[in-house]
């Protein structure tokens, strides 16, 4: 069978070729000569000007967030074609014009900086210029290094903010003149300059860089191996191995695509080889993947910008974010081990299973991780925390020969983690510009507002107009997160999406925690890469599992499935994050919702110990719901019916034992 066929792993020619097609920040230039020096010196330089103002402190909010951005809109212009199709060896004349403007509009705070911060009143036309050339930069870049779907939004704003009194209805405002929108965009930290790029910086430059010295000592293969060491041997052991080391390489890794691309190249192959369907193993993949960008400690870099949209500690969005992330992973297990049962396959033979020994002999690469987790927990800020997370994975890497960053290792380093940066230094400028235009026109809050009266519109009750508001948010973060890197994903649906979940306290009687409030958005954001028709990850993991992309997606859907359920379990009961209760509450909706992604898990296969009838398929389904709520009386019925469910599979299976002939073959 096909399906059947050995399997060869990517090259690293191949991964760049499905990177570039499926990942906008990975499409960059390869050029050599003087302008290659140019590119790999201004990397460098990027890098070392933020290592050095973590170190010894930052600049004023202008200045460093100006010369952050310069930096990343020069290396974008050099770096990403205007379009995807066109001789990547060489830069057109226009760009260069393009890299002068950059330094120019952005050397201009700094330059000027006692000037523009004693100024009062308005700017003058020089003002207006360079204000109006960085907002067409920003977009400019956005797109090359991010993709279409943040620059339209951006571009939308633009126009909603201009065009204001002649908008319908509630989203009518005052407007904004072209002298106001501009200095409100790039003068103020309200725009351009606002939260999002402080966050990209300060705290995300670093811990991408952190990322980029981890990969030098070896760490992606060290954690396919110790993966592979844990679960190769298990039923359906490839995927399990996938979703190990996705989970694994989710923590270094700021996007879906890349870490489908990076991850799958090796597991996807190693699972259609064992005989999972095609659809079935890319789906595992970018599931898994995806679910990386919520993983902590990192969470793709939107844990930081949480810090500051959230008003909450790192800590306490890491420790929210834990059992979330543990059910995710596990309604993924669940699966792919049931998938297993249901086709009889097996585990990876002895000879593909890495020896202990070897693992354990590089098990301190996961000493900086463990590093970091420290730190934060401690209460080192998040700069220091990163910058001693890579003094310690130079430390660590010298202890074997095989994994040690030489000086050659860490110029790389320094090049790939400022590479790494560009997109996110791109995309939280442009969405600089979405939170300034919200902020100025109180868009937010009459979306909020407008969401929560069509939802009580259709409800005949407060509960259903809490759950159809939720509902319609839902909606709107998965649609504005299609095509979007994590960190600009998490602030447009912050920006947009969010205020419909915070109205429901003013207009309900309801007390939904802010922190629920954003993590619900944030993951129905995430999951846009694994939801059709715009489903990035899965659509990358069948360049490598040849696959049909709209299955692969709805695979990759049913598996995540509990990215569609826990938000809303969350934000009804946030024992899930471990906002309140106590530590007995917390362990008990941990172990129920366990059971519950086993009953809903049993339900999207079909199978458990034997396979399910519709029915049963309903019931199952209906028990998980009940058992993931975290509430008392929930938790009783759903278990007393799990347990109704599982004597009654495990006598059909007895049954179905016993009727087989005695000298049955394989199995």
């Amino acid at each position: 069978m096909s399906e059947n066929k050995e399997q060869h792993e990517l090259t690293a020619e191949e991964q760049q070729q499905l990177l570039e097609k499926y990942d906008t920040e990975s499409n960059t230039r390869d050029v050599g000569g003087i302008i290659g020096k140019v590119i790999f010196f201004g990397l460098i330089a990027f890098s070392l000007f933020q290592i050095y103002t973590g170190i010894f402190g930052q600049y004023t909010a202008y200045v460093q967030r100006t010369v952050h951005l310069g930096f990343a809109l020069s290396l974008i212009f050099l770096l990403f074609p205007a379009r995807r199709k066109t001789k990547k060896s060489s830069i057109p004349w226009y760009d260069f014009i393009l890299v002068l403007l950059s330094i120019i509009v952005c050397g201009y705070w700094p330059v000027f900086y006692d000037t523009l911060v004693q100024q009062i009143g308005g700017i003058d036309l020089a003002q207006v210029i360079i204000g109006g050339l960085a907002i067409l930069l920003v977009l400019e870049a956005a797109r090359r290094a991010v993709g279409l779907p943040i620059t339209i939004i951006a571009i939308l704003f633009l126009v909603y903010a201009l065009f204001g009194p002649s908008m319908p209805g509630m989203l009518a405002h005052r407007g904004l003149s072209l002298d106001q929108l501009i200095d409100s965009m790039f003068f103020t930290t309200e725009g351009i300059l606002g939260t999002p790029l402080q966050v990209s910086s300060t705290y995300i430059f670093l811990f991408l860089l952190f990322g980029a010295f981890l990969v030098q000592t070896g760490v992606g293969q060290y954690f396919n191996d110790l993966a592979i060491s844990i679960a190769g041997k298990q039923t359906g052991g490839p995927a399990k191995v996938a979703i190990f080391s996705s989970a694994l390489n989710g923590t270094i890794s700021g996007s879906s695509v890349a870490n489908t691309v990076t991850t799958g190249s090796y597991t996807i192959p190693m699972m259609k080889k064992l005989g999972y369907h095609r659809n079935f193993a890319g789906a595992v993949e970018a599931a898994a993947s995806t679910g990386g960008q919520i993983m902590p400690p990192i969470m793709g870099a939107a844990a930081f910008l949480m810090i500051e949209f959230a008003g909450e500690s790192y800590w306490n969005i890491a420790k929210a974010a834990t059992i979330p992330a543990i059910l995710y992973f596990a309604g993924i297990w669940i699966m792919t081990h049931l998938e297993a049962k249901r086709i009889g396959l097996l585990g990876l033979p002895d000879e593909d299973i890495p020896s202990k020994k070897s693992v354990l002999k590089k098990i301190h690469l996961l000493l900086p991780i463990l590093a970091i987790v420290y730190f934060l927990f401690v209460g080192v800020s998040v700069e220091r925390a990163a910058l001693y997370g890579i003094l310690a994975t130079v430390i660590v890497s010298l202890f074997r020969k095989d994994t040690r960053i030489t000086p050659g290792k860490f110029i790389v380093a320094l090049q790939s983690g400022a590479k790494t940066a560009l997109g996110v230094a791109a995309a939280t400028a442009c969405a600089g510009i979405i939170v300034g235009v919200v902020t100025k026109t109180g868009l937010g809050l009459k979306m909020g507002n407008g969401l929560v009266s069509i939802a009580g519109n259709l409800a005949n009750s407060p509960e259903t107009q809490l759950l159809l508001t939720l509902f319609f948010t839902m909606i709107a973060s998965i649609i504005l997160g299609m095509g979007s890197p994590t960190t600009a994903n998490y602030i447009i649906t912050s920006t947009i999406a969010l205020p419909a979940i915070l109205a429901l306290n003013d207009q309900l009687e309801v007390a939904i925690p802010v922190l629920a409030a954003h993590m619900f958005v944030f993951y129905f954001g995430i999951v846009a890469d694994i939801t059709p028709p715009v489903a990035l990850a899965a659509f990358a993991a069948t360049g490598i599992s040849g696959g049909e992309p709209i299955r692969t997606g709805f695979n990759a859907s049913k598996l995540a499935i509990a990215a569609f359920i826990i938000p809303y379990m969350f934000v009804l009961n946030p024992t899930l994050l471990m906002i309140e209760g106590t530590f007995l509450d917390i362990a008990w909706a941990l172990i129920t919702a366990l059971v519950g992604m086993l009953a809903i898990g049993a339900c999207m296969i079909g199978f458990w110990y034997k396979k399910l009838n519709w029915l049963e398929r309903i019931i199952t389904l209906a028990t998980g719901l009940l058992l993931l709520y975290p509430e008392g009386h929930t938790d009783i019925i759903g278990l007393i019916i799990f347990i109704v469910l599982l004597v009654y599979q495990l006598i059909k299976r007895e049954d179905k034992q016993d009727s087989l002939p005695k000298t049955s073959g394989e199995g």
